[in-house]
């Protein structure tokens, strides 16, 4: 299973830690985030270390549909409904300058960015579409109603927002990251006080930031509570149309559109981490609908985290760790989330917090609905009689018969059949008895 990024793009090699180290800040995980941040912070002039456990990008960045774009589904309507005016102008601010800043960096990087209008479709609820358009309004952004569009399907209408973007994330990644200092295959099993332990040696630190998609360290910041976790699936289709833009639908469990070079890329079939859900087999069954002359070239899925209240953890880890930092909780918006993570903490750790900081406080309350939901997933896991166990927290483990692994319904851990880790929170692997 390989990307159609994974399947164009190599990325440079780093070496593996080794002995003792000492730097100002610390960067665990080597994800888009955890290399924009270094990236900003040898901008800033700022010495840190970027220590990634496998290989950097091999994860989310790898297996994204790369739309760069500060329109989440239909977010700003639900953020102004609950949050208010300013916070949901905030997130809106952070989110365009986050666009604004790969379109200056992307000038100068060969990797195939590409101005494009995205769209947010509704199928059958024009009303959840006006509602989005006047939240907007009232926070002062004009986004357009979109009849007509270049759908396989009727629809009842979409918002627009135009210049938008699309890229390869690892072409985009293979640049930044040349003069870094990273070291991969470096697994940072425990932090004590300002030190980083690997099997390898360690990192002795000032501040550290922590990118590595589901934060692990459990006694601090309760994002065992804070976080779930997505599967979401793809396919990339040779002799299929151009649809100039890009395209999701309001409802979790419909289909997104992108183009890249020759191929249309499908995604949807998306279900929570340990939970069955329409995988491949949904937008496959769509491909061969809509576009029966096509091909498919790749397939890939991704795992995202997903935060309580649709907005990301960003900033101090938690309240009583001032040097210990976090970016988690994208909610499948991961491209425009990294670069608002990497302006943010590269500010905060030189002692500098802009306005819009306050929506992703990673402190925020914790009082949702999705808690209980979180809550009764734990609850029922940890209860249920099973030999397959998460190392995480414990939580009994389901066979995922689409993907061939063992995965955690509680906090999103996943396992190879031979038991080797695939995706976090957990740092280890298990024992499958033959």
């Amino acid at each position: 299973m390989k990307s159609i990024w994974n399947g164009s793009t190599e990325i440079p090699n780093f070496q593996r830690l080794g002995g003792t180290r000492n730097t100002d800040v610390l960067i665990i995980g080597g994800g888009l985030a955890g290399v924009l941040c270094a990236y900003f912070l040898k901008q800033k002039g700022v010495d840190c270390i970027l220590a990634e456990g496998g290989k950097i990008c091999s994860g989310t960045t790898a297996n994204t549909t790369a739309k760069i774009t500060f329109q989440h589904g239909l977010i700003y309507h639900k953020l102004f409904k609950k949050l208010g005016a300013e916070k949901a102008s905030m997130y809106l601010y952070a989110n365009q300058n986050a666009v604004e800043e790969y379109n200056k960096l992307c000038r100068n990087i060969d990797c195939n960015y590409e101005i494009k209008d995205n769209y947010v479709y509704s199928l059958d609820d024009r009303s959840l579409l006006e509602k989005e358009i006047n939240s907007l309004s009232k926070i002062g952004y004009k986004a357009d109603f979109k009849n007509n569009l270049p759908l396989p399907f009727e629809t009842v209408g979409a918002v627009k927002f135009s210049n938008q973007a699309q890229f390869n994330p690892l072409k985009f990644v293979s640049e930044l990251c040349k003069d870094l200092n990273i070291f991969e295959n470096t697994f940072i099993y425990e932090i004590r006080d300002n030190r980083a332990l690997t099997d390898s040696g360690e990192i002795n630190a000032k501040k550290i930031i922590v990118t590595t998609h589901f934060p692990f360290i459990n006694k601090h910041g309760s994002y065992f509570l804070k976080l779930y976790q997505h599967r979401s699936y793809a396919i990339a289709l040779e002799n299929s149309p151009q649809i100039n833009g890009m395209y999701v639908d309001e409802n979790k469990k419909g289909i997104s559109f992108r183009n890249y070079g020759k191929y249309l890329i499908l995604g949807g079939g998306s279900h929570r981490t340990g939970k069955k859900g329409g995988s491949w087999n949904e937008i496959r069954d769509a491909a061969a609908r809509f576009y029966p002359e096509s091909n498919e070239k790749f397939h890939w899925a991704a795992q995202d985290c997903m935060s309580l209240d649709s907005i990301p953890y960003i900033g101090h880890y938690s309240k009583r760790m001032n040097d210990l930092y976090v970016a988690t909780g994208f909610n499948k918006w991961g491209i425009t989330s990294s670069m608002v993570s990497a302006m943010l903490l590269s500010d905060m750790v030189v002692g500098k917090k802009p306005d819009w900081a306050e929506v992703f406080n990673p402190s925020r309350s914790i009082i949702t609905p999705q808690l209980a939901v979180n809550a009764f997933e734990a609850t029922v896991n940890l209860l249920t009689p099973s030999t397959k166990r998460c190392p995480h927290l414990g939580c009994a483990l389901k066979w995922n018969s689409a993907e061939h692994s063992w995965d955690c319904p509680c906090h999103g851990s996943r396992f190879s059949s031979d038991g080797i880790l695939l995706e976090n929170p957990s740092t280890g692997n298990i024992k499958i008895n033959r």
